[in-house]
């Protein structure tokens, strides 16, 4: 293994120094903003971390005082926001008007295990320059890389829980949006969070005989980091010019939206607005749990993409959110009948044309701030 060190250095520096310029590209582009730097997020962390293992593989850095001091009170390796960063990413691609609320904040709290080790480093050298404590403490060095040892086990199953999220975020929206332009987006998360699972893999294999104190040293010994971030480095290679090549095809799509926009004419645009609005109020075609672009299209013989742009530009909102309003109230309307008292949430909602009952439940709590049964009781108490 360590005849090849020097090329495996080789490829984890590099895979780094395309992470950073690909991370800086990605915060100084336009378009979905959010989710461009979520992403640049995601790989500078990623980055960080090559980088962080190019370094310790270095004598220079390691005969340095300075650079060993630094190394202990600066954090490099910073994986437990990675989690929380992908399944935002994913959400905010697929939904421009996504925001962080103050409770999706709270999930980036757990860094605090990434920067445990940096904060007892300083606080001990805190108490060696006030004269509290001998300049010579082993134990803290000990302490200090056993914890690194066992945190990564939180690490790996945040990152897992949040691929388990993410993918089962794509199922449930793949299945109930029908946009023909977010047909890219979608498969190239799907690509994503498959290549992520690939990698959660290798590093289980890893770390399983890694937290095992017989096995530790020896396997350090053994292979070092290399069966980590030698993958890790090539992915930040495909995640960087794949995310840039997504950046680029979603500005473009949303220019080609705006420009068919820009060409409809005001009575145009009403037009459109006024027939989308009769096959729903009047004809009710969102009570097909079928309905997508494609159908709305067929029934009002107005081109989707035209219908789309409309939607997007002029009533700021989604196909599928366009939809799931007219089915929440019906749901609303529906639940206030005695009639309806012996059928169930999920009854209701399936005649309204939801076809999934945790799409109803998301979307209804997203529009009306509450869930069914809040609503339904909210209704009892003013009757």
């Amino acid at each position: 293994m360590y005849n090849f060190s020097g090329f495996f250095n080789i490829i984890i520096l590099l895979g780094a120094v395309q992470g950073f310029i690909i991370s800086i590209l990605l915060f100084s582009s336009n378009g979905n903003r959010l989710s461009n730097r979520l992403l640049g997020t995601f790989i500078f962390l990623i980055s960080l971390a090559c980088l962080n293992t190019y370094l310790f593989n270095q004598t220079w850095y390691q005969s340095s005082r300075f650079f060993q001091l630094l190394a202990a009170v600066m954090p490099m390796i910073i994986v437990m926001p990675l989690g929380p960063l992908l399944f935002f990413y994913t959400k905010s691609s697929l939904n421009p008007n996504f925001k962080l609320s103050r409770r999706d904040k709270i999930q980036f709290y757990p860094i605090i295990i990434d920067f445990f080790p940096a904060l007892t480093a300083i606080f001990f050298i805190a108490l060696i320059l006030t004269g509290l404590l001998k300049n010579h403490h082993p134990g803290i060095g000990n302490f200090i890389d056993t914890y690194n040892v066992y945190a990564d086990i939180p690490r790996w199953i945040s990152l897992t829980f949040y691929l388990w999220l993410s993918t089962r975020y794509i199922a449930a929206y793949a299945s109930q949006v029908q946009r023909p332009e977010i047909n890219y987006q979608l498969k190239w998360l799907k690509q994503c969070l498959a290549v992520l699972i690939t990698f959660q893999a290798i590093w289980l294999l890893y770390l399983i005989p890694y937290v095992i104190p017989q096995y530790t040293d020896k396997l350090l010994q053994a292979v070092d980091w290399y069966p980590i971030y030698v993958p890790l480095a090539i992915l930040v290679y495909w995640l960087g010019i794949k995310g840039y090549l997504v950046m680029k095809y979603q500005l473009a799509n949303t220019k080609q939206t705006r420009e068919i926009s820009a060409l409809l004419d005001p009575a145009a645009i009403n037009q459109t607005v006024r027939q989308l609005k009769h096959a729903m109020e009047t004809d009710a075609v969102y009570l097909n749990p079928d309905l997508n672009l494609a159908l709305l299209s067929k029934y009002t013989s107005i081109p989707a993409k035209t219908i789309s742009a409309v939607i997007n530009q002029h009533l700021n909102k989604s196909f599928n959110e366009f939809v799931n309003e007219y089915r929440v109230e019906a749901f609303k309307e529906k639940i206030q009948q005695p009639e309806m008292d012996n059928f169930t949430f999920a009854g209701i909602a399936s005649e309204c044309g939801f076809n999934s009952q945790a799409t109803f439940q998301r979307t209804f709590k997203q529009l009306t701030g509450l869930s069914p049964t809040e609503f339904k009781n909210q209704v009892i108490q003013t009757v």
